[in-house]
């Protein structure tokens, strides 16, 4: 990365920023720029404030939002380039908006009145030290909360010179392209390597984990061969009982603050249960809900939603729990099933298989018949199990390593990225000598 030096500071007094180079202004937000309020373009595009991607349009954003207003007329115009401030301004700073439309009556809506650069203005306003000031500018409590547009705009900002404010754009633009082109390559790799960890239990599970073994073919064409002294079994024939949980409104039961774990498909993250979102039921309830009462070594398997088919194994550490009906509860026969069954539970081949199968109605749902005939290669003994489970928690082991690596490179870029950001809207640092002549 470039090698920058220090820029030569004089002291302000302004608190969010306590130094700025010598030859730097700091100008109230009210001088640079005002509000506009324009109302009545009722058949502009409908846009959304978000921190990820700016002002962009409803439909652009891809995610569900609430309808401000049925009233269009109502709702604020953007032109491409103003700024807005949004509901969670003080959360993530002023957005820059990328095209024209029409907004919240909620939002401030910022033209600037001197010469700028936006780019330069768009990096400032999501910057941590600017966020800090926006903190200081809300008003209301919780969800209430918002920025006092008022306060604001007597606030100071940096104000460096037109041509530092474009070579100060330019060169974060060029390093954002840099830093954003080698995350999309790391989240490639790591998608490389979830796959390959599919790969591997694929693998184990048709050819098993010793050299040279003889092979037989089987009536499905989506599992070509397994090894010729293994049997294919269906789940529910390894199973003392395959159901799922219920909604404790069903049983005029209602959830609460604490108690016992309530476990739901938001808690299966990652192959494991998680603590957060976190759902509790009372013990009368929980007792009411006997039948869906987990036990350590349940296999659960997310049965409806967008995360069908996630899988986790039951710990005594996350006991007592209960679940819902979007998650089903396997429990084996065998103690020595558990692991075996849970990669199999992981393979492509029960992916397919499950997303054949899923009801497609409101959402993807799959049956408690069709969970129960999954159909698993099956050793003839525990010892084979074992091995195949050990060998393919090596596997993912070094996987999770490179997987590790990758993520950890993604964080100390993204810091990095917000670190250099901070130092040069802020003036602490100046740009490279090649950059800046």
């Amino acid at each position: 990365m470039a090698n920058l030096a220090f820029n030569i500071l004089k002291k302000t007094d302004v608190i969010w920023l306590p130094q700025i180079p010598e030859h730097w202004e700091i100008v109230k937000v009210r001088h640079l720029f005002k509000e506009s309020t324009k109302k009545g373009f009722p058949h502009e595009t409908l846009l959304v404030a978000s921190q990820e991607h700016g002002v962009v349009s409803k439909d652009a954003y891809g995610k569900r939002t609430v309808e401000a207003t049925k009233d269009f007329h109502n709702l604020k115009l953007v032109e491409q380039g103003d700024y807005v401030i949004s509901l969670r301004s003080f959360q993530g700073g002023i957005e820059l908006a990328h095209q024209r439309g029409i907004i919240s009556p909620a939002y401030t809506v910022l033209k600037e009145t001197k010469l700028i650069d936006k780019r330069y203005f768009k990096n400032l306003f999501k910057s941590p030290p600017f966020i800090s000031l926006m903190t200081l500018c809300v008003k209301g409590i919780r969800e209430g909360q918002n920025i006092d547009y008022p306060t604001f705009k007597n606030e100071f900002l940096p104000f460096p010179p037109i041509e530092e404010q474009k070579a100060i754009a330019e060169y974060l633009d060029k390093k954002n392209n840099e830093i954003d082109r080698f995350i999309r390559n790391k989240e490639k790799l790591i998608e490389l390597l979830e796959e390959s960890k599919k790969n591997a239990i694929d693998v184990a599970f048709t050819r098993g984990v010793n050299a040279g073994i003889e092979l037989k073919e089987t009536d499905f064409e989506w599992l070509s061969n397994i090894p010729n002294h293994w049997n294919l079994k269906r789940l529910k024939f390894l199973s003392k009982i395959i159901s799922k949980g219920s909604t404790p409104s069903t049983e005029g039961r209602e959830m609460t603050s604490s108690g016992i774990r309530f476990v739901k498909a938001e808690n299966i993250f990652k192959s494991k249960i998680v603590s957060e979102p976190a759902f509790f039921i009372d013990p009368i309830t929980h007792k009411v809900l006997k039948r869906s009462q987990l036990k350590e070594n349940d296999l659960l398997f997310v049965i409806a939603g967008a995360t069908i088919g996630k899988v986790a194994i039951v710990s005594i550490e996350h006991l007592p729990a209960n679940t819902n009906q979007a998650v089903s509860f396997i429990r084996l026969k065998n103690k020595e099933d558990v692991e075996f069954c849970y990669y199999w539970l992981h393979s492509k081949f029960i992916t397919t298989n499950i997303w054949l199968n899923a009801v497609t109605s409101a959402q993807p749902n799959l049956a408690m018949e069709d969970l129960g005939n999954l159909t698993i290669p099956y050793p003839p003994n525990d010892e084979e199990k074992a091995k195949i489970v050990q060998h393919l928690k090596y596997e993912h082991s070094v996987i999770d390593t490179a997987i590790s690596k990758a993520q950890q490179e993604i964080t100390s870029i993204k810091e990095y990225r917000e670190a250099l950001i901070t130092d040069l809207v802020t003036g602490k640092r100046c740009l490279p000598p090649s950059t800046a002549e």
